[in-house]
C-alpha cells in the first residue's frame, strides 16, 4: 500500500463493473469465442488483452481489425447480443465479496458510483437483477464520456460529480486499461485482477489485492468489520 495514503482521505469509491463487480469478463470471452468460431477464427489471450476495458464498439473494432474480418461493428454487436442473452441469464454472478463490501460502505456512509466502459442499457440490466441501482449515487457508462479508458475522462468526471478531488476517491479496477485511467486521473487506484487479467501491468496502483474480500482493501477504505 502507498504509505502516503490515509484512510481518512476516502470520500468516495468508484467501482468498475465488468470483471470487478460481476463475472461478465469471462462471459464476454465465451461470446467472443463463439463469434470468432463461426468465422473460423480464435480468441487469443493477446486479442483479449487488446479488447479488455474498452467500450464495446472499440473492443469489437479491435477484433475485426485483428482478424481482418469483413463484418461491421454493428453486425457483430447485434450477433454478440443474441449470443450473450442466454449466457447472462444462466451464469451471471457477483464477484466474491461484492455484497459485503457494499454493505460495509453503506454502514460507513461512503458514497459509491459505477464507472464502466459498458453501455447504460447493459449496466442497468445487470445491476437491476440484484437491486443495486439505488445503492449508487450515479452510474457513469460509455455514453457519459467522449474518450474511453485508458483515458482518464471517466474518473475525472466521477470526481467532479462527487464534488471532490481525485486523490480523495478510490477506484476499484480489474484491468490494465481501467487502472491506467484511474492513475491518470489522479485517483487512488486499487487493482483487483481476476484470472483474465492477472498478467496485466498495474503500475501506479496504490494497492493490488486478490479479491474484494481482501483485508488490505478494507483497511485502505477504513472498514474494519465483515
Amino acid at each position: 500500500m502507498n504509505p502516503d495514503f490515509k484512510t481518512t482521505s476516502v470520500r468516495a469509491v468508484v467501482f468498475d463493473l465488468d470483471g470487478l463487480m460481476f463475472n461478465t469478463e469471462e462471459l464476454y470471452v465465451d461470446v467472443g469465442t463463439e463469434v470468432l468460431r463461426r468465422r473460423g477464427k480464435q480468441m487469443t489471450s493477446e486479442l483479449l488483452d487488446a479488447m479488455m476495458g474498452r467500450r464495446p464498439p472499440q473492443a469489437i473494432a479491435r477484433m475485426i481489425e485483428w482478424h481482418n474480418l469483413t463484418d461491421t461493428v454493428e453486425a457483430i454487436m447485434t450477433e454478440s447480443g443474441e449470443i450473450f442473452g442466454p449466457i447472462l441469464d444462466a451464469r451471471l454472478q457477483p464477484m466474491p465479496g461484492l455484497m459485503s463490501l457494499l454493505d460495509a460502505l453503506d454502514r460507513a456512509a461512503i458514497p459509491k458510483a459505477v464507472g464502466t466502459s459498458s453501455g447504460l442499457e447493459f449496466v442497468t440490466n445487470v445491476l437491476s437483477r440484484f437491486e443495486l441501482i439505488p445503492r449508487f449515487q450515479f452510474l457513469l457508462t460509455a455514453e457519459a464520456v467522449k474518450s474511453g479508458k485508458p483515458h482518464p475522462e471517466i474518473y475525472l468526471t466521477a470526481a467532479e460529480r462527487f464534488e471532490i478531488q481525485p486523490p480523495q476517491m478510490v477506484v476499484l479496477e480489474d484491468s490494465e486499461n481501467g487502472c491506467r485511467a484511474a492513475v491518470a486521473a489522479g485517483a487512488v487506484a486499487v487493482a483487483v485482477p481476476g484470472t483474465h487479467s492477472e498478467h496485466h501491468c498495474f503500475d501506479g496502483a496504490a494497492l493490488m489485492v486478490s479479491s474484494l474480500e481482501d483485508d488490505r482493501l478494507w483497511d485502505l477504505l477504513g472498514l474494519h468489520s465483515k
